[in-house]
């Protein structure tokens, strides 16, 4: 009988231990489980380089050409860099 206690507790255990492992697998998905992300198309920001969704992009319109940005600090910074030359 004892036997039997011992095997349960090591096999729950283990199913702890493999639970935990599998957690710290899922946290470098970036999408797992995300209802909030949005998979369209990807646009680049012009000034930090990162790929962003478009419908998530902020946009601003500059010279009659629309732009997108991962913040709006990238976007002032775009403009800033423009009219400098």
């Amino acid at each position: 009988m004892r036997l039997i206690i011992i095997a349960f507790l090591v096999y729950i255990m283990y199913r702890l231990w493999k639970g935990a492992i599998g957690e710290k697998r899922d946290r470098g998905s970036t999408f797992k489980g995300r209802k909030d992300v949005s998979i369209g198309e990807m646009v680049q920001d012009p000034v930090c380089k990162t790929y962003i969704s478009m419908d998530q992009a902020y946009q601003r319109q500059i010279n009659g050409k629309k732009y997108f940005f991962c913040s709006e600090r990238c976007a002032d910074i775009f403009e800033k860099r423009l009219k400098e030359g």
